[in-house]
């Protein structure tokens, strides 16, 4: 969908169309559910963000600045939804509800539309394996193609930060991957880019 499409459907929700709601969440939630299936580690928990990211950028309508393009907007509400929720999560830690979780799990990475083959596959484990705040910055990196400024920009973190967590994952990503990095990073991407 194009950025004046996206824009259009925004006035309309701000008017308070339900239609252009609806079609909004069609059209971005794809994208949405992958970047939090890598942030948020269990399904039930990617639901309730997933519900929280869409009922926030109802409330944040009027906080969409015009001059920005949509998408950037987008993914900082969701990492600040994830980042809410972790807070959240780490003040009420439910150990039990945990464990069934994540046996009954099954993670929307694990479906062959989502992770063409093992390569895939290897690359989703390994980035699950960063620390939270390595993980934010990779996928907003090879994901979502923003720049470490506009990654610290959406963030509202220093750039130092952010390349200091870039290098990090990085480095952790060689190490658990050997040699599938950098060229086998560059196949997500082509997927990312075949499959908005």
């Amino acid at each position: 969908m194009q950025g004046e499409h996206m824009y259009q459907l925004l006035k309309k929700m701000k008017e308070g169309d339900q239609q252009a709601f609806h079609e909004m969440y069609d059209a971005t939630f794809q994208d949405v559910y992958r970047t939090v299936s890598f942030l948020v580690d269990h399904q039930q928990d990617r639901e309730d963000v997933m519900n929280e990211i869409y009922m926030q950028m109802w409330i944040s309508l009027d906080n969409y600045d015009t001059n920005r393009p949509f998408h950037f907007w987008l993914h900082g509400l969701v990492i600040r939804q994830v980042q809410r929720f972790r807070v959240k999560n780490w003040r009420r830690f439910r150990i039990f509800e945990r464990i069934l979780a994540f046996s009954r799990e099954e993670s929307y990475w694990d479906q062959p539309t989502a992770l063409m083959d093992g390569t895939h596959q290897m690359i989703s484990q390994s980035i699950r394996k960063l620390t939270d705040k390595q993980r934010a910055v990779i996928i907003l990196r090879f994901f979502h193609d923003y720049t470490l400024e506009e990654i610290a920009t959406m963030l509202e973190i220093p750039l130092g930060t952010v390349k200091s967590r870039y290098h990090a994952g990085l480095q952790a990503l060689r190490k658990d991957l050997g040699t599938l990095l950098p060229e086998r990073m560059e196949t997500i991407n082509d997927y990312r880019t075949q499959n908005p």
